[in-house]
């Protein structure tokens, strides 16, 4: 049986002693936060200050930072480990090429939820394993592991889950399923906005990582966009590198209005939504992120807010940063891979929260 995650520290700070804090720009902050109220009546402290929020007159950069320093209190995170420190990645949505129709132009399935995957909320079971899943099948009377992302693409049709569309590229689609959420560039020029439903149970792995772990990649080269290059230079090495990530996405239709959904259930709003792991941090809350531009030493010194999370962000001082969509924020989130700190943000006077 999984175990719960290691408390980590959350130590009040002043918001003077925030990094960048008194010149950041926190009206969009405002409004990012306020984008995820709808989802947040069943937590009663961020309730209550969303009430607040939503009386706020838009545009007003004062009202702004006031809302927040006196509703709130930061606290630093501090990892189980003891660091203040961890790694900041970035993501966004990527615009990948694809048909309704398979077709030899597009072999590639992106799947919805097959219908054989069992999903096991644990914390119905055990409450102190909160936020964390059991995911498998059915093989007789016992649940035994989902197939793996090589298991999957040897299904093909056997495979028992719909098919939302046939993508193009595999590397594309790979991504695809990294980013968590995505479009697909229909024939016609229409673009359908797909994103996260479920995932197959096993663990995320860098390929990445592996690539750099046996000599093919410097890490200065393990970059999105670098590992993209070398997959078009090695196809014939392409298919069995992929599958050393098992973990494999199932996707779901969604709204072509506003932007991807992410976890909490609301438009992630580009450059002020964050992925976190919801063991340390509970969704919707605001997070002061002090880390820097990607291949940068420029600071990037921001309040944003918890509204999304992955497979691949685990730990206390950990975050993905949401760049938007598109060529140009995929190029910004593939070379995202900094140190930074962070704060939680937490309504004051509260006690604080244990995800």
């Amino acid at each position: 049986m999984p175990t719960p995650a290691a408390p980590a520290r959350y130590v009040e700070t002043p918001f003077d002693a925030l990094p960048g804090w008194r010149s950041a720009t926190l009206e969009p902050s405002l409004q990012a936060f306020i984008a995820g109220c709808p989802k947040l009546q069943s937590t009663a402290a961020l309730a209550r200050v969303c009430t607040a929020a939503g009386a706020l007159p838009q545009g007003d950069e004062q009202a702004a930072r006031k809302f927040f320093e006196s509703s709130f209190t930061a606290y630093g995170i501090v990892s189980p480990e003891g660091s203040d420190t961890g790694l900041i990645t970035g993501y966004y949505e990527p615009v990948i090429a694809g048909s309704r129709e398979r077709s030899p132009a597009y072999p590639y399935p992106i799947y919805g939820v097959p219908e054989d995957l069992v999903d096991v909320d644990l914390a119905s079971v055990y409450p102190e394993l909160n936020g964390m899943r059991l995911r498998g099948r059915l093989k007789g009377r016992k649940l035994v592991p989902y197939y793996t992302r090589a298991e999957i693409d040897t299904r093909a049709s056997d495979m028992p889950a719909p098919v939302i569309a046939w993508a193009a590229d595999p590397v594309e689609l790979f991504f695809l399923q990294i980013q968590g959420s995505g479009q697909v560039k229909l024939e016609d020029g229409t673009q359908l906005r797909i994103g996260y439903a479920n995932q197959n149970g096993h663990p995320y792995s860098s390929i990445g990582r592996y690539l750099v772990g046996n000599g093919t990649l410097t890490l200065e080269q393990a970059s999105m966009q670098g590992i993209k290059d070398w997959a078009v230079a090695h196809p014939q090495e392409l298919q069995q590198t992929l599958e050393r990530n098992a973990s494999y996405v199932f996707f779901r239709e969604l709204p072509q209005t506003g932007g991807p959904t992410g976890a909490l259930g609301v438009p992630l709003t580009a450059e002020y939504s964050v992925a976190v792991d919801r063991r340390y941090l509970p969704l919707g809350a605001p997070v002061y992120l002090a880390t820097t531009f990607p291949l940068s030493t420029d600071l990037l010194e921001r309040l944003v807010v918890a509204q999304d999370t992955g497979g691949a962000i685990r730990g206390a001082v950990r975050a993905d940063f949401f760049w938007g969509s598109g060529a140009e924020a995929g190029a910004l989130a593939g070379r995202m891979r900094q140190q930074g700190k962070m704060w939680l943000l937490w309504p004051r006077g509260e006690p604080l929260p244990r995800p």
